[in-house]
């Protein structure tokens, strides 16, 4: 069994934050339990831990403290969402009818190394599988280390549509160990970069963060399709040459 680990590059969110937010934080000291900050326009910035929640400041957060954290992470992109580089950190915005952002999520990110050990036998199987929950059990990191585990010793190709499994930034995170990681301009077009995932680069495993659409639960099938063609062509080749010998 693995020992678990768990890695969070807090700091580099916590840096990003408005200084009186940030000061706020650091002197609550419980980042091991931080799940998100949240900050809305004309209300008291607030953190969520996982058993309860505290107000950073009595000062209501401005559009200035908005621009702040704005200008110091990643671009978003069409579903809302942006990075730290090199980290899990994921910021969500909530724009108004003109498109304005007036609202941040900033969700910790947390690779946690050993959470497999429980369905390990089922992951290494190479069978598909579909991991099914609400919003914060650990979904997205199970599939993270997953992917890691599986790239030892598979060419594994994660499809990271909102950058959720790799990271943000062009490079992948290292919790995702061997991996190679695509990622999906438009979240519309995932579908596609599943097939292309599957045309261009030869995966032996595909990992994908979400399937929420039907064209993706289409490409799914079709990839699961396609493996299970090389499989019996592979097996039959086999034969033939067994044949041959004998």
């Amino acid at each position: 069994m693995e020992q678990r680990k768990i890695t969070d590059d807090l700091d580099a969110l916590l840096q990003v934050l408005p200084p009186q937010v940030e000061r706020a934080l650091r002197a609550a000291n419980q980042g091991d339990n931080l799940l998100e900050i949240v900050m809305d326009l004309g209300r008291v910035p607030e953190a969520r831990f996982v058993d309860h929640e505290l107000t950073l400041s009595e000062r209501e957060v401005t559009q200035e403290d908005l621009d702040y954290v704005i200008s110091r992470i990643s671009e978003f992109t069409g579903d809302n969402r942006a990075g730290i580089e090199r980290t899990l950190h994921r910021i969500s915005a909530i724009r108004n009818r003109q498109g304005k952002v007036i609202g941040l999520t900033c969700r910790v990110g947390r690779a946690v190394y050993g959470v497999i050990d429980i369905v390990e036998d089922i992951i290494k199987s190479g069978q598909s599988i579909l991991l099914l929950g609400r919003p914060g059990v650990g979904k997205t990191t199970l599939l993270r280390e997953a992917a890691r585990i599986l790239s030892e010793k598979r060419r594994v190709v994660v499809v990271d549509t909102s950058n959720e499994i790799g990271g943000d930034g062009d490079i992948p995170h290292p919790a995702i160990g061997r991996a190679r990681r695509m990622q999906v301009a438009d979240p519309a077009l995932q579908h596609e970069v599943m097939i292309e995932a599957v045309e261009n680069h030869m995966p032996q495993t595909i990992v994908i963060d979400e399937i929420g659409r039907e064209q993706e639960a289409a490409a799914a099938r079709t990839i699961a399709r396609r493996r299970a063609h090389h499989r019996g062509a592979r097996r039959a080749a086999r034969g033939h040459r067994a044949r041959q010998q004998s």
